[in-house]
């Protein structure tokens, strides 16, 4: 590649990463101000946040990172671990 390709790649790649920030920033402040929507459209935001994540780290960072099923696995393992958490101590109250 000569030096005007790679100069027009690192202006796209920045170009994304302002728009990841631009998400992550009104995600921040949806998840901050969010009453009243049920915790379904919090879950999403979450949901969304964690995608954001992965993408600022496959374009910036350069590493091997998750696939979109792999991380919605690995989201849902999670979740799946805290409900059962939370239900034991329910349980022993």
């Amino acid at each position: 590649m000569n030096p005007g390709e790679l100069q027009a790649i690192e202006s796209q790649r920045q170009a994304l990463l302002g728009q990841l920030n631009a998400a992550e920033t009104a995600l921040r402040s949806g998840l901050h101000t969010q009453q009243g929507f049920g915790s379904t459209a919090r879950a999403h935001m979450e949901r969304a946040m964690a995608h954001i994540c992965e993408a600022y780290i496959a374009i910036n960072e350069g590493k091997a990172v998750r696939s979109v099923h792999q991380l919605v696995d690995d989201l849902t393992r999670i979740q799946q671990v805290m409900d059962d958490v939370r239900r034991r101590k329910s349980q022993r109250i």
